[in-house]
């Protein structure tokens, strides 16, 4: 659904300082984007270096924090801290310049990223933000141990439970009502953690190069060594609380639901992420709007060339979203490959095509009369193969008709993940 309005920073931010698992120093500054383009990065340190959005189809890594980029080198470290910050002021779009690998640390908490984006102040852009409602219950196991069920509720609502052996730390839950206030006092303060015993070993695979004290919860076999001591005596499923929240901004939507979180890590998060915005897609009853038979009525396309099954999500003249089915019994899998069964590329190419195709009969008078014929094919990606059992989603966005010639731009996903995209542009003729 389409719900609030992107909002943006009203001045540029500048923080500077090292990166926790990095160690190296940078100097970050938060743009104001008045386009509403979402959040993205770029490392000014890089030659040619190209945006990175902060969208779950960048997210190279969750080890210890999450990782965004486009490649092993144009990537940028631990993004979560910040990106629950800009999540919890409500700021949707921005540009972030940084001139190293890694957003600061700072405290090793939420809170210093709050403030210095709220004293920039918040405008509202003419531009609306989609709002993920959750309309039913789901759940999703991550393995060891981390699993995540969500439901339909007023607001976001967020409930996490962690368990460490350790008596600091023990069994904590907490739940909240996740919006500005409450993530500024409840939230925000809690700061990053991490235990003695496994620093030699982090330090040997190059990570936690910055962490000290000034930055993080230290504990070693019975206390914290931090001579300030805790902020809340449930600091640690606070922190945990936040990186939930920071890596679900991945999904560039407001949330409507509640989480409960068990044992949240941030791959179980990312996960998360990809499972709701496959959830995203559906309409309302996550029921066919347009079955197999009213397809036919419209492409003339029939078994074994027809790829769609059903379309869940019609937006006229704007958008549309369709379903594809892939069964070990497709006919193309006896030869591509026998014993290593993958769609071919093409194909997935050819059903994006057709629910493109659905998505124009609807702009046309007598859509039984036409046809259409798909002249050029540009920006078209493989990003990983489509295998039986899986479900594709295309999701096709009209850019441009007139005078009978279109311009669209796809993508294909399976369980969230982009597995094809590309830009067609298609011609409508008498059949």
């Amino acid at each position: 659904m389409i719900g609030a309005r992107h909002r943006t920073v009203a001045r540029p931010v500048h923080v500077t300082g090292i990166g926790v698992h990095s160690g190296q120093e940078a100097r970050l500054t938060i743009h104001p984007d008045p386009d509403a383009r979402g959040i993205r990065f770029l490392r000014t340190d890089l030659p040619d270096a190209s945006e990175i959005p902060a969208t779950l189809d960048h997210v190279l890594a969750t080890d210890l924090g999450t990782t965004l980029g486009t490649d092993d080198t144009n990537r940028v470290l631990t993004v979560e801290h910040l990106l629950a910050a800009l999540a919890a002021a409500g700021v949707t779009s921005a540009r972030v310049e940084l001139d190293g690998p890694e957003p600061p640390i700072l405290d090793g908490s939420f809170l210093p990223w709050l403030v210095a984006i709220e004293e920039a102040g918040i405008e509202e852009l003419d531009a609306p933000v989609p709002v993920l409602k959750v309309r039913r219950a789901l759940h999703l196991d991550a393995g060891d141990g981390t699993s995540y069920v969500v439901g339909p509720s007023d607001g976001y609502h967020l409930s996490v439970a962690i368990a460490f052996d350790h008596p600091t730390i023990g069994r904590q839950t907490a739940s909240w009502k996740v919006d500005a206030e409450t993530f500024r006092s409840e939230i925000a303060p809690a700061r990053t953690f991490g235990f003695q015993a496994d620093a030699e070993a982090l330090h040997a695979r190059g990570r936690a190069q910055g962490s000290s004290l000034e930055n993080t919860i230290v504990l070693n076999g019975s206390d914290v060594l931090n001579p300030e001591g805790l902020r809340f005596p449930d600091e640690f499923v606070r922190h945990k609380a936040g990186d939930v929240i920071g890596d679900l901004a991945l999904l560039g939507m407001r949330i409507e639901g509640r989480i409960f979180a068990e044992l949240p890590s941030h791959r179980g998060n990312v996960e998360l992420a990809r499972t709701l915005a496959v959830e995203s897609r559906r309409d309302p009853e996550g029921e066919a709007i347009v079955d197999a038979a009213k397809i036919m009525e419209y492409l003339p396309h029939r078994y074994p060339m027809l790829l769609v099954d059903r379309i869940t999500h019609f937006e006229t003249g704007k958008r549309i979203v369709g379903i594809k089915n892939v069964t070990i019994n497709e006919p193309f899998f006896q030869g591509h490959y026998p014993g290593h069964p993958i769609m071919p590329g093409v194909l997935i190419v050819e059903a994006m095509a057709q629910v493109g195709g659905l998505l124009l009969m609807d702009s046309i008078e007598r859509p039984e009369d036409k046809v259409v014929y798909f002249m050029s094919l540009d920006k078209v990606k493989w990003r990983r193969p489509v295998t039986p059992g899986d479900q594709l989603v295309f999701e096709l966005e009209l850019l441009q008709f007139r005078r009978g010639i279109c311009r669209m731009r796809g993508e294909a996903r399976v369980s969230g993940r982009l597995v094809a995209e590309a830009e067609l542009m298609a011609r409508v003729m008498d059949r």
